[in-house]
């Protein structure tokens, strides 16, 4: 089944459907006799390399974009449907992606024991559809078929119908989009389009369908036919299907059975020389199998930690080059919003350019991340300069009044994606004026032809703000005598003029709710960002989003996954109690406010009660007392984000290492046995795990400061704690004045200062050096202390 260029999985997830066992192979080698039968069509098999072929002509032509010409569209995040005056059942939705389909004329359910019911009462299939609000190709589906009444009379007819938001509901959109992966060749992606019997087990799915049949691919409402005709002519065979398909999807989403290796640190920098070698070396980043690239976010860090434990000059120039190169062209191409700071989701091209122009919280938190790490480690003004930028993007944007993260910004404004953020020639001259027209434009890579076909409107010349050249360079070429402080000051003034006037078009929509583990992905950023950077209105961000969290995500001490409005969900899952952790360790390093470790402690006792899997180790998606599915996932391939249990086990390490907590320390060891087969056999699907490896393996290094807040020695030495890149390091402070304020911790235990000085304790692997009380010398000992 050729599925369309769909909102794409990461390069991991795309992967998954080749990781199933060999028992998953023979159980689906004899499966889909009937999912078979509902898409064959009358072409034969040259019609349909023809047209597959056509297709991907569109796309190169429209430079990749996602947004390839299959009919006009308005789309946008109003809700979909706007003719009609009627609402369906999700007018009572919280989440804004289900908003969007309040006005469709299909019937359809919120994923709730109701709707569940009415597929068993009345033996019904159901048709599950899930994506989310700033997904362009959910936004296509919806108006060619959804707000269709023949379509939605067919779909009503047949199924019950259940529109889920895959943000809010993560569980839901892991099983169901390994079932889409596994039934169709590996690909996956947003909108998912899956079919379940009543009691929820999977026979039929793809991404996204166009509403008539065309070019070999089937129509939506011809296939919703079929599936219903074959449903009542067919079922015992379609039920065989979906036994097979569940008992799959329930195997491939649980630890590699086998016996692992006992992980090595050799892994880790074998993954880390493999990332490095796959990267482009002309534009940087990891091309995959087309031209999408992604930011690679966790394998640079990876790269990064691996890099600073070599003596090898060389060997860490390979694995550092790549990240310097990547991060640069990152920060230079159209992916980075150059007015407003912020990245977009992808890139639709090898040279960043041409981004996906939806911009995603948790890209915000890890991309900026990855950029304090490098400028940490390579001290590149431009990498502090991509994370403050980023920082205030989110400050600016998506930040809710009350101190909680926003989710997302759509792609599309005014019926078309990029519509808010390109320009032409002429607009950008009257922006800025005729002074400063041609500068402007030399330095943004502007021309009259444009940088950009917009597969929307192919004939207007369009443009996407991109530096092509780093300002330096820029100056000797075209500063026409002026200085680089003076040229950057004129840039400046023309980018706050080019911001004032694109802020006057309508904006891309916003999701506006707050969703605990992208929360606490951004308030770990800010937190470790503004300590390195020494911003504390980054920190005071991530202190008040904390706050937030914890007081409006919580029922009874328990976490909820999602707020909007002040209506929240009544579940969560371990991403979300592995980030906020994560977040609130961060906070304690970057304040040494003791509540903030406190309550990371807390957060993770309920963890352990709630996730954990006392029989095997490691931790369950879902909590013990959630709602039974098909599967229940355990497992740690990263994909987008970091998977719980990769965030989960460095936590308990760190946790360990400041609180004394031996149990802790205990399940990570327990957490190491249990995904080594996985991790061994999948390392480049799991490098947030391999930090946590690299941290059991190689040790944290501890680092204890005692000394009165308000003394600048003991600021030189938080400075030099800080901005040196450590990545494996725990630090901990006791001020003599307060002891009361400090944390009951093995690293603060007995420590004074030294002839009345501020000093610091550094110490690894049971072994602590002689105190320190200079910060150079300090400084010169992490350095050392790192490359062990």
């Amino acid at each position: 089944m050729v599925l369309p260029p769909a909102d794409a999985r990461s390069k991991s997830r795309r992967s998954a459907a080749s990781q199933s066992t060999v028992m998953q192979a023979s159980c689906l080698s004899s499966a889909f006799s009937a999912f078979s039968a509902v898409q064959e069509l009358d072409f034969t098999a040259e019609d349909a390399e023809i047209a597959e072929k056509k297709e991907q002509a569109q796309i190169v032509d429209a430079r990749g974009a996602t947004a390839i010409s299959i009919g006009r569209h308005t789309i946008g995040m109003e809700p979909t449907g706007a003719a009609n005056n009627s609402v369906n059942r999700l007018a009572s939705a919280a989440s804004p992606y289900l908003l969007q389909h309040q006005r469709n004329p299909v019937d359809w359910h919120e994923w709730n024991a109701e709707a569940l019911e009415r597929a068993r009462r009345e033996d019904k299939p159901i048709f599950l559809s899930i994506g989310y609000a700033a997904c362009h190709w959910c936004h296509v589906m919806a108006h060619e078929s959804f707000e269709n009444s023949d379509t939605a009379a067919v779909m009503n007819r047949h199924f019950v119908n259940i529109k889920v938001d895959r943000e809010e509901r993560p569980d839901l959109d892991e099983i169901y989009m390994q079932a889409t992966m596994l039934m169709n060749h590996g690909q996956g992606g947003w909108p998912m389009s899956v079919w379940l019997t009543p009691d929820l087990r999977p026979f039929f799915a793809g991404t996204y369908f166009p509403p008539e049949t065309r070019w070999g691919r089937i129509g939506f409402a011809e296939l919703c036919e079929r599936i219903g005709r074959h449903w009542i002519e067919n079922r015992e065979t379609l039920l065989q299907d979906a036994r097979k398909v569940a008992a799959a999807v329930a195997a491939s989403l649980q630890p590699f059975e086998e016996a692992g290796p006992v992980l090595s640190i050799s892994l880790v920098d074998q993954t880390a020389e493999l990332l490095a070698g796959a990267f482009d070396a002309i534009d940087g980043g990891l091309p995959g199998g087309g031209t999408n690239k992604f930011p690679p976010s966790m394998g640079m860090e990876l790269m990064l930690r691996a890099a600073v434990r070599t003596a090898d000059a060389a060997a860490a120039d390979k694995l550092m080059g790549p990240v310097r190169l990547t991060l640069d062209r990152m920060a230079r191409g159209g992916i980075f919003d150059q007015l407003a700071g912020g990245i977009a989701r992808y890139s639709t091209d090898r040279e960043w350019l041409v981004p996906h122009f939806e911009k995603m919280l948790y890209d915000q938190a890890l991309v900026a991340r990855v950029y304090v790490d490098a400028w940490q480690l390579l001290r590149d003004p431009a990498f502090a300069d991509a994370a403050r930028r980023i920082f205030d993007y989110v400050l600016a944007d998506l930040r809710d009044p009350k101190g909680g993260f926003y989710s997302s910004r759509d792609a599309d404004s005014e019926g078309q994606e990029g519509r808010y953020y390109v320009w032409t020639k002429s607009e950008i001259e009257t922006a800025v004026g005729a002074r400063d027209a041609a500068l402007v434009c030399a330095y943004y890579g502007v021309t009259e032809s444009g940088n950009w076909k917009d597969p929307h409107e192919p004939g207007v010349a369009k443009n996407i703000l991109h530096v092509p050249t780093a300002l330096a360079e820029f100056a000797q070429r075209h500063g026409d005598g002026l200085g680089v402080a003076e040229l950057a000051a004129r840039l400046e003034a023309a980018r706050a003029n080019l911001l004032r006037v694109r802020s006057q078009r309508t904006p891309p929509g916003l999701d506006d709710k707050v969703l605990c583990e992208w929360n606490g992905l951004v308030i770990a950023a800010l937190a470790r960002g503004g300590a390195v950077l020494g911003e504390t209105r980054y920190i005071d961000a991530a202190a008040a989003a904390a706050r937030f969290v914890l007081e409006h995500l919580r029922i009874d001490g328990r976490l909820c996954r999602s707020w909007r409005g002040g209506r929240r969900t009544t579940i969560a899952f371990l991403s979300d109690y592995a980030c906020l952790i994560e977040g609130l360790i961060e906070l304690y390093e970057s304040t040494f406010e003791r509540s903030w470790l406190d309550a990371a402690l807390d957060l993770n006792r309920i963890a352990i009660a709630e996730f954990w899997d006392e029989q095997h180790g490691g931790f369950f998606a879902t909590a013990h007392r959630h709602e039974q599915l098909p599967a229940r996932p355990k497992g740690l391939r990263d994909g987008a984000v970091p998977s719980g249990n990769s965030v989960q086990l460095s936590n308990l390490l760190r946790l360990a290492a400041l609180a004394g907590d031996a149990h802790s320390r205990g399940l990570a060891e327990r957490m190491l046995a249990c995904f080594a087969a996985e991790a061994a056999g999948q390392p480049t699907a799991s490098e947030r795990f391999l930090h946590g490896v690299e941290l059991a393996l190689v040790g944290s290094i501890e680092i204890a400061i005692v000394g009165a807040a308000s003394d600048p020695q003991t600021a030189a030495l938080l400075s030099a704690a800080r901005q040196e890149y450590v990545p494996n390091r725990v630090i901990a402070m006791l001020d003599p004045a307060t002891p009361q304020r400090a944390i009951e911790s093995p690293l603060l235990r007995g420590r004074v200062p030294i002839a009345g000085k501020p000093t610091a304790y550094v110490c690894r692997a049971q072994t602590c050096l002689p105190p320190i009380s200079d910060a150079a010398e300090l400084r010169e000992t992490l350095r050392r202390l790192r490359r062990a």
